[in-house]
């Protein structure tokens, strides 16, 4: 089994991954509550990007800008709903073979690109072999590639993907090499949104910064390190906006953003961590601040390979001699929930994974015991983290519990590429970093953080090898029954708590700041 190139690992606590967009379904203006500023265009949304995109084109997309502002300008067969639930999007209805390998999309006849022209099952053929194309230069082949005939297609060894068939306007079939449960959740990834050939030829490379799309809005302007905006389609399929556009306005300060927004030069903001305390106790903003736990897990990453943690009882021990929920209740401010697993509990959706009962306890007392058992007591460990003040003063609460508990911990602060690199290779003895979903589904968090497959760059940088535990997720990515599927995914996580090549922290809440004259509010976590 390959490797994914994933790039969602993060070591800081203000970033966020390239896919996990918090979607604003947003929103009207309360009658007679708006700013007066004459400056702002009508029913228009203010929003903050704190940099400027690199690229509107869905096949190259990689950012959480550019995501943000993809999602409202194009669509895909299918999407999520507010639930974190596959729901039709240009796909009306689909249907799957029994040998679970051979999908069956029967498209909406009213759904047109900006430049006026119906949307047509050719169109997805064209997106989704452009992605494949090396060409492209696309970074995320890995949404796509398990379709039948696309390492071929990629190698050149074939003109065409074979697993990707137009049988009419309005039919698409794709079939897989082999089951894969979580296909559904690829497929409503930004890398998989169609585009429409004809503009992609005569724009070129420019197709990145003059997208023509089938959203809900298309794009009006471009300033490039000022601002975007964003104007409402009459004529989309899924009924028009509330709203006449969206503004995004670039300001990589967090101080100047929220200036801007006290002032009322934006609608909605997304909290700075040095901000939450304020905007929290402040009366006048207090009730207008929302926050929703996002698909993340942050963790302390044990090297499986480097002595201490390849003994099994030191890494345990580690587990139960940190207070995590001392430091998340005070480093951190409250701002997350308390993790007993690499998965986020709001992907167990209606199941119950046993490791979210359990997990580790604080004791103390049996990790120092553990740690004597070892023969560890006095060992020195060291951890690699990047360049973050706030990563360096939880990393140095973890300091203090290792300390109490026998072990020596000596902090290294790298910049990130430095950071990342010597991770990669398994230098550090531990390191902090954090996961964000790609797509809502629990596999997203086993197999590129813990299969042997994955060791290394690929997400596995502890470097834990588990034959048994590679079967599970293996088995789990066949099985397209959700309930059977589900069940794999909790005996995965409670095989992995069990050998603990994390320290599980906790999964991060993020919390928006509105206007009192944005209604009809709602966060949706990807």
């Amino acid at each position: 089994m390959l490797p994914r190139k994933n790039r969602n690992e993060r070591s800081g606590a203000a970033a966020l991954s390239a896919l996990l967009i918090f979607f604003l379904l947003l929103t009207v203006y309360s009658a007679g509550c708006h700013p007066r500023d004459e400056t702002r265009l009508p029913n228009h949304l203010y929003l903050r990007l704190n940099s400027n995109p690199t690229t509107l084109d869905p096949a190259l997309i990689t950012d959480v800008q550019g995501g943000g502002i993809a999602a409202k300008l194009f669509n895909g067969l299918v999407r999520f709903d507010e639930d974190l639930t596959i729901v039709p999007d240009i796909a009306r209805s689909w249907s799957l073979s029994e040998d679970q390998r051979t999908y069956t999309f029967r498209l909406r006849n009213t759904v047109r690109f900006s430049n006026g022209r119906t949307v047509k099952a050719e169109d997805f053929r064209y997106s989704f072999e452009r992605v494949l194309t090396p060409g492209t230069k696309a970074p995320l082949t890995w949404v796509l590639d398990k379709i039948e005939g696309a390492g071929d297609f990629i190698s050149g060894k074939a003109g065409s993907v074979s697993g990707i068939r137009v049988v009419d306007d309005h039919t698409l079939v794709l079939r897989l090499e082999k089951p894969f449960g979580p296909f559904l959740s690829l497929l409503a990834m930004v890398t998989a949104y169609v585009v429409p050939r004809e503009e992609v030829e005569r724009l070129g490379q420019d197709f990145g910064t003059h997208p023509q799309g089938t959203g809900p809005f298309l794009l009006r302007e471009w300033k490039h390190g000022q601002d975007l905006i964003l104007e409402a389609r009459e004529d989309y399929f899924d009924g028009r906006s509330k709203l006449k556009g969206i503004v995004f306005r670039v300001i990589p300060e967090d101080l100047t953003a929220v200036l801007e927004f006290e002032t009322g030069r934006l609608d909605v903001l997304l909290i700075p961590s040095a901000e939450y305390r304020h905007f929290t106790t402040d009366p006048a903003w207090r009730d207008l601040v929302f926050g929703k736990p996002g698909l993340n897990s942050y963790y302390l990453g044990l090297n499986c390979t480097r002595p201490p943690f390849n003994d099994l009882r030191v890494r345990q021990a580690v587990n139960m001699a940190i207070d995590r929920r001392h430091i998340l209740n005070t480093v951190f401010e409250k701002r997350g929930v308390l993790a007993t697993g690499p998965v986020p509990p709001g992907l167990w959706k209606n199941s119950r994974s046993p490791a979210l009962a359990g997990g580790y306890a604080y004791d103390p007392e049996k990790a120092k015991a553990l740690i004597s058992q070892a023969g560890a007591t006095g060992a020195v460990v060291r951890i690699f983290i990047s360049a973050d003040p706030e990563v360096l003063d939880i990393v140095g609460v973890i300091q203090n519990y290792l300390a109490a508990a026998g072990l020596k911990a000596e902090i290294t602060q790298l910049d990130w590429s430095a950071f990342k690199h010597a991770v990669n290779k398994g230098e550090p003895d531990a390191f902090w970093l954090s996961w964000w979903a790609d797509y809502p589904d629990p596999e997203n968090f086993l197999f590129p953080l813990f299969h042997s497959a994955s060791v290394g760059p690929s997400g596995n940088r502890t470097r834990l090898i588990d034959q048994d535990l590679d079967r599970i997720i293996e088995t789990a990515q066949k099985t397209t029954s959700a309930a059977k599927r589900y069940r794999l995914y909790q005996e995965a996580e409670n095989r992995i708590v069990q050998n603990a090549p994390w320290v599980f922290m906790w999964h991060r809440a993020d919390y928006y700041v509105i206007q009192p004259w944005v209604k009809e509010f709602k966060i949706y976590p990807i």
